[in-house]
């Protein structure tokens, strides 16, 4: 239930070699694997081996975003070099197929005003609406603008998400809010985020009110990513006054314990990974997701363009 963003995930991230360039030319850009002993060999398609041949290392993608299916993906990544280094320029290509490429963007983590300071990345890249048309093994290259660096990663797209999908209807899940609980009984933020606690989201459906749900651990997200973006939901939660907009946030465990395991909530909206944020329209239908770190950029355009 971690998100990749820590650096200490690198050597594992790293540990996946390219092993040439034949293979595959398939639409889907699908990339075999081997395996030798302990170490997985990838293999990247025949379309890739031009992109990797260029000048500049290569390495891994550190993973963002995990849950990819068929039809548009918003797919988040880090570039590290193998010492460690982060890339940060603000730009980059994602090629995902023969001829076929989006822009990725650096996009900030939390806001201003959240404890940046001890955050182990500042931004991330984010690639939106990235179009896989066939479920299975997906190969992806990605080359920073400015940068002489080849960045790549085979991703598992499945015929349908694991989250709760756009356009699924939201689960009435009833989390408990500070009607019934105290705030700190509720949440791990510290200070608790009451602004956020005042709503569930089985009422919200009842009683056909837009939302934003933020599922997320302040206390226990590894990569300190789930601190901030409960920051950042509560950033657009300003940008909303006097409107029925509601904004919830709701734990990841059990009594907020990770040795107990995920919570009923979580289960129910079929989480695979931590944090996600959902924007749920008045009638229910969930309109737009992010997993993983989002910015207040991406939030406050996806709550105007789905929910005003």
């Amino acid at each position: 239930m971690r998100l990749p963003l820590s650096l200490a995930t690198l050597a594992g991230a790293l540990a996946i070699l390219l092993a040439g360039c034949g293979g595959s030319d398939s639409e889907g850009g699908t990339a075999p694997t081997t395996t030798d002993g302990d170490e997985t060999t990838l293999q990247a398609p025949a379309w890739a081996g031009p992109l990797l041949a260029k000048p500049g290392p290569e390495g891994a993608l550190v993973m963002a975003t995990t849950d990819f299916a068929v039809g548009p993906n918003r797919i988040g990544f880090l570039l590290i070099r193998d010492n460690g280094q982060v890339i940060t320029t603000p730009t980059a290509i994602l090629h995902y197929g023969p001829g076929k490429s989006v822009v990725a963007r650096q996009v900030p983590i939390g806001v201003s005003t959240s404890s940046s300071d001890r955050e182990e990345v500042k931004s991330i890249y984010v690639a939106d609406d990235v179009p896989f048309r066939t479920a299975g093994k997906q190969f992806v290259v990605v080359q920073p603008k400015g940068v002489e660096y080849q960045g790549f990663q085979q991703l598992d797209v499945k015929a349908d998400p694991t989250a709760i999908a756009i356009g699924d209807k939201a689960p009435e899940s009833d989390n408990p809010t500070t009607a019934s609980k105290p705030a700190n009984r509720i949440t791990t933020a510290n200070p608790p985020d009451t602004s956020l606690l005042q709503y569930s989201i089985k009422d919200s459906v009842d009683q056909h009110k837009p939302f934003v749900v933020a599922f997320a651990t302040p206390a226990f997200c590894q990569s300190r990513t789930c601190g901030p973006t409960v920051d950042v939901v509560q950033a657009v939660q300003k940008q909303f006054p006097n409107t029925d907009i509601r904004f919830i946030h709701v734990e990841i465990y059990e009594d907020n314990l990770p040795g107990n395991g995920v919570n009923e909530w979580v289960r129910e909206w079929k989480l695979p990974s931590e944090p996600w944020v959902f924007v749920v329209g008045k009638d229910g239908i969930v309109r737009d997701r992010f997993e993983g770190a989002i910015s207040v950029g991406e939030l406050s355009r996806s709550v105007r363009e789905h929910l005003q």
